[in-house]
């Protein structure tokens, strides 16, 4: 890990932007448990500061080596901008269609098995990152707007494609969690991509997050 990317934030930046993580988390798994009726444990994540540029190696170290991941990305634009991706292993797409298709035994009939991963995947997707967003926006006292989700399939024994698409010195906030499916613990990681100018405003905000309960 680059030095440099541990210094973006204080201890007590570090400190109240964990809390509003773990608030954030907490309120992702009541929205998902809302909408598609399965309750999902999030442990408490463990937030560290990287750039694009070393995510590669924590991927594979987090992931366990796993050879192929499914990556769900949605930007979101205001004062805290950039993109939201939640990455899993390959096998996630799998046990989440086997998790919402149960006792629907007629439901994947016509439908690829693919096509169903993508699906369980961008939904998925789509409410843990918006959930997320949305309550560290709220709790900042701003607002956030989004872009619809979409799949990155990314090799690990190839280039990466985040440094494709990503400037490798953009900073990436890395939240490492465990996320639990009713009996299948599944490993995957949500990581929010933003800009220096993004990490200027949230360090604003967070400052006066902590001034708000002084």
């Amino acid at each position: 890990m680059n030095p440099e990317s541990t210094k973006m934030f204080s201890v007590d930046e570090k400190d109240i932007l964990q809390e509003i993580m773990n608030i954030a988390f907490g309120n992702a798994t009541a929205d998902l448990a809302e909408v598609i009726d399965i309750y999902v444990q999030l442990s408490v994540p463990e937030i560290q500061i990287l750039y694009i540029k070393e995510l590669s190696d924590f991927l594979k170290s987090a992931l366990k080596n796993a050879a192929t991941t499914s990556i769900i990305e949605q930007k979101f634009q205001g004062e805290f901008k950039g993109s939201g991706l939640l990455v899993f292993p390959e096998k996630a797409g799998r046990c989440l269609v086997s998790i919402l298709d149960n006792n629907k035994s007629n439901s994947s009939e016509n439908t690829s098995t693919a096509a169903l991963e993508k699906g369980a995947l961008l939904e998925v997707g789509n409410i843990l990152i918006g959930a997320c967003v949305g309550k560290i926006t709220e709790l900042l006292n701003t607002f956030a707007t989004y872009s619809p989700p979409q799949i990155l399939q990314e090799k690990f024994n190839e280039d990466t494609l985040l440094a494709e698409f990503y400037d490798p010195l953009q900073t990436a906030i890395v939240m490492k969690t465990v996320f639990t499916f009713k009996q299948e613990d599944v490993d995957g990681l949500l990581l929010l991509l933003t800009n220096q100018e993004s990490i200027g405003w949230l360090k604003k905000a967070l400052n006066k997050f902590i001034e708000s309960y002084e």
